[in-house]
């Protein structure tokens, strides 16, 4: 397996150029996140990532976590040191409250950061992900009581967070979650399991906070009584003693086609007298306060697929730059395999999707942070905080379903080596599948696009990012980069959204229809927008160095090929969008 190098002036680029984040810096106040700063937090987190967490990636999918009969997960060797060093280094508080420990700097800067960590090693990423997200939860929805106890350790990562969610009856849907929360005083007793608990045990930080959903006695039926509970896997103790362990543990360890360094645990909660967990916000509010947590994983989680392409991209380009077999047209002798049109054609795909893919996701976490701008006129919050929740399922949906294209891509190029697990690259490929089923699969992010994002608003979002789309479109810049023939199929690609939208709009209350189209439609419009970011990069990209450089020709080439290999897809998705579910519905259910 190659080394990993994060692409820093790619990273710095898309942040500051492509997603708006000089803009955002500016109008919210982030006076510390200059242009030098964020070059140089880039920097020595690509050292980190390279040095300290990529060389336990393939060790750490052979190895996989072992769960002792003391119920403690014991991680790939490795492991504990470099989160040790990751907490040490102050890489977990970028983004948060200076007040807990944090660093103040904007969320979407941390971004690439988290970029390097999933590209460096996924499964261990993966700690670190859910610890942020679980102190976002914290952070708008604890009291200050809770808030003054967990979060100054959680931010400073020397404790981590999990979320517990899903249950062995209760999937994606949480209607019929069981586990129970009983009042004991200033607390509750938990008592319950639950399933796919990803890091809900390990042995790389002092305590593991979780976030656990469960219902209180005579809790309304469905997700109205569903509450959410911080239950530490250690209590404090009394001054001078040491901590208590908590009545939870893991019991088992799911085994698993990829991440295999990731422990993901059933949790037994309350086998003896019930686990001690906390309130957080208001009871049977819980899985509106969960959500803080969810919506930034989904984020975090389309970022990943960006940071998985990444590695699978690098491999692969080191290899057919290396891989010498057949002749090259209009070559005498042997060549490297990058030199055949079809490995190039390969290549150009796997590297225009994932660049499209870390627009769109870098995109998406600066409209998060304009959208929390204290200085930021109100309509300019609102309609930013609108762009967040539509790109939201987007990034998630779009940025996981290309990975599996570019990790499979990757193997495809590499040939029959590829299938070999000893060149590495079938374990990016494998790693990625689970990205479109976890933090809610791309069927329901389809479904929240067409429902919360679409529908509830009467397209509202929709056209406004339509609209910023289509001023593009008929700018010089615009006619500066693209022939007439691209230049049509990018507005033919608008108006097929403004159709599919229309489309969604007018068939509202057909109780089958939003569900046959949701896939098609975030698959439509997330390549429409990842087509107009790709085409904002080769703009920006321009004004750099004067079109004059590599760098500009290649972000050209690259809007080129996006353009004339993946835009016209979307004729493919507004077709089964107008087809509705006419053919999906056909095939009698016995026939299957």
């Amino acid at each position: 397996m190659t080394e990993y190098r994060a692409p820093t002036r790619e990273m710095a680029f898309t942040l500051q150029h492509v997603a708006g984040f000089a803009e955002m810096v500016k109008a919210c106040g982030y006076e510390d996140a200059s242009e030098d700063v964020v070059s140089a937090i880039l920097e020595e987190a690509a050292k980190f990532a390279g040095s300290v967490i990529a060389p336990t990636n393939a060790i750490g999918d052979r190895a996989g976590v072992r769960l002792g009969q003391d119920g403690v997960v014991t991680t790939p060797d490795g492991f504990r040191d470099a989160y040790q060093q990751y907490a040490d280094s102050g890489w977990a508080s970028l983004q948060f409250d200076p007040e807990f420990g944090g660093q103040g700097l904007p969320f979407s800067l941390a971004i690439p950061v988290q970029e390097m960590w999933h590209a460096a090693n996924m499964a261990w990423g993966l700690c670190p992900l859910l610890s942020q997200g679980a102190v976002e939860a914290l952070s708008e929805n604890g009291s200050d009581t809770l808030k003054q106890s967990l979060l100054a350790n959680m931010i400073s990562g020397h404790w981590t967070g999990t979320m517990n969610l899903t249950e062995p009856q209760s999937g994606s849907d949480l209607s019929g979650i069981r586990t129970q929360a009983v009042p004991d005083g200033d607390a509750y007793r938990i008592k319950g399991q639950k399933i796919f608990i990803t890091w809900g045990e390990h042995d790389m930080a002092e305590n593991i906070v979780h976030l656990v959903l469960a219902r209180l006695p005579n809790a309304p039926q469905g997700v109205k009584g569903i509450s959410l509970f911080a239950v530490p896997k250690y209590l404090s103790g009394k001054p001078g003693e040491d901590p208590v362990r908590n009545d939870c543990r893991a019991v088992s360890l799911e085994h698993k086609l990829g991440i295999h360094a990731s422990p993901t645990c059933v949790m037994s909660y309350g086998d003896n007298d019930g686990a001690i967990g906390y309130l957080v916000g208001e009871e049977n509010q819980g899985l509106a306060c969960m959500f803080t947590m969810m919506n930034n994983a989904r984020l975090t989680v389309g970022l990943q697929g960006v940071s998985i392409s990444e590695r699978a991209y690098q491999q692969t380009r080191d290899y057919v730059s290396e891989r010498v077999q057949g002749t090259a047209p209009g070559e005498q002798g042997l060549s490297p395999i990058i030199r055949h049109p079809d490995v190039r054609r390969m290549m150009m795909t796997m590297k225009s999707l994932t660049e499209a893919a870390r627009a769109l996701a870098y995109t998406g976490c600066v409209a998060v942070d304009f959208a929390k701008g204290n200085d930021v006129p109100d309509e300019v919050k609102a309609r930013q905080q609108r762009r967040a929740d539509l790109l939201t399922p987007m990034v998630k949906g779009w940025c996981t379903e290309i990975a599996q294209e570019v990790t499979s891509l990757a193997i495809q190029c590499h040939g029959g080596m590829g299938f070999i697990e000893e060149t590495g690259v079938a374990q990016h490929y494998r790693d990625a599948r689970i990205l479109p089923i976890y933090e809610g699969t791309n069927g329901i992010q389809a479904l929240d696009l067409i429902g919360r994002k679409t529908l509830r608003d009467q397209g509202k979002a929709m056209a406004e990012l339509l609209d910023d789309m289509r001023t593009w479109s008929s700018s010089d810049s615009a006619s500066d980069l693209l022939t007439q023939e691209r230049q049509a199929r990018f507005d033919q690609a608008i108006a097929f959204v403004e159709e599919a939208t229309r489309l969604v709009l007018e068939r509202r209350n057909e109780p089958l229809f939003a569900g046959t189209v949701a896939f098609n439609y975030l698959m439509l419009c997330s390549t429409v927008t990842a087509a107009w970011l790709t085409l904002k990069s080769a703009g920006a990209a321009r004004e750099q160095d004067a079109g004059e450089g590599a760098f500009s020709a290649g972000k050209q080439i690259t809007a080129n090929f996006f353009f004339d290999h993946i835009l016209p897809r979307c004729s493919g998705y507004l077709a089964a969008l107008r087809a509705g579910e006419e053919s999906v519905m056909a095939l009698p259910e016995t026939d299957f």
